[in-house]
């Protein structure tokens, strides 16, 4: 994926990483297959594939969670692949990461949940940290549930307070590993809201592994399809042009984007006739009526 602009770096850009498993039986299984991709800053990408197309794996790349056989990993201007434990460490900073089944410390509150990625890199003063938590428990909408513990909170909460944690050290880059596949459908629109808040707020990229078509149409500007370790294709998410896709998912995601563009058309169509109606119906009001000029009374009883 390129930049949207030619002049500014992508912020993410993955450069022919590949990484192979070794399987109990001694075969080799490989998962990524030398992929390129670019993210360009504030972009908001989907990886998108079936159940072991390699997807998570891809994902994990570009942290270095999973350290790639092959290639190179260059994220925020740095190549990851190069550095030492500790260096990496530190570049790790700039980017959060979301997890499907949230992974908060149960024994801690909300709030130490929040402020755990800055008090193990100890370059944070308590009260910095105190403000810094609070900040981002304001922006998830969570500001009342400092001092609760996990197992008081539902999924969407336990998300959103990993959402938080993983912006409190103020990363470029937010890595999200199915984040919505755990949740019901009014949840799921709840927390896509707030990732797409962020983004639009502080500019984040994000990045999202999903299964799921319709969280890809919803937040999405870009996706790339992932099928046996390698990118099939990639596109604009709204392009929807009528263009002739490479994979079956790639179809199935533009017949959603064009049905959904034909239903925001019919309801903006019918609020727009409703409205018009309303104003018909609705009689002139009395300053209205009084400012009109008075009718003479020859003229009246004509």
């Amino acid at each position: 994926m390129q930049s949207h602009s030619a002049e500014a770096p992508p912020v993410i850009r993955l450069d022919g990483v590949g990484k192979t498993f070794r399987m109990p039986d001694g075969s080799a299984f490989e998962a990524v297959r030398a992929v390129s991709l670019d993210v360009a800053r504030g972009d908001i990408v989907g990886l998108i594939g079936k159940s072991g197309a390699g997807k998570s794996t891809l994902l994990r790349l570009i942290n270095l969670l999973e350290r790639p056989d092959t290639g190179r990993v260059h994220v925020a201007g740095r190549e990851l692949t190069r550095l030492s434990k500790r260096d990496l460490m530190g570049a790790r900073q700039s980017i959060g990461m979301i997890f499907q089944q949230f992974n908060l410390l149960q024994n801690a509150t909300v709030a130490d949940n929040v402020a755990f990625p800055l008090r193990i890199h100890g370059r944070h003063r308590g009260a910095e940290i105190d403000a810094r938590v609070r900040e981002c428990l304001d922006v998830v909408g969570l500001a009342d549930k400092a001092s609760s513990y996990p197992a008081q909170l539902s999924g969407g909460q336990k998300q959103r307070v990993a959402i938080a944690r993983a912006l409190a050290p103020n990363p470029q880059v937010l890595l999200c590993d199915e984040p919505t596949s755990a949740l019901d459908t009014e949840t799921t629109r709840a927390v896509l809201a707030t990732l797409a808040d962020i983004n639009r707020r502080f500019g984040v990229s994000i990045v999202i592994v999903t299964h799921e078509l319709s969280v890809v149409q919803a937040i999405c500007r870009r996706v790339a399809i992932v099928e046996d370790g390698r990118i099939a294709e990639e596109f604009e998410v709204r392009e929807a042009t009528g263009a002739e896709r490479l994979t079956l998912l790639g179809r199935e995601l533009d017949r959603l984007v064009r049905r959904k563009a034909r239903e925001a058309r019919i309801e903006a169509e019918e609020a727009a006739e409703e409205e018009r109606r309303a104003a018909a119906a609705s009689p002139v009001p009395a300053e209205a009526a009084s400012s009109r000029p008075a009718v003479p009374n020859e003229i009246r009883h004509a």
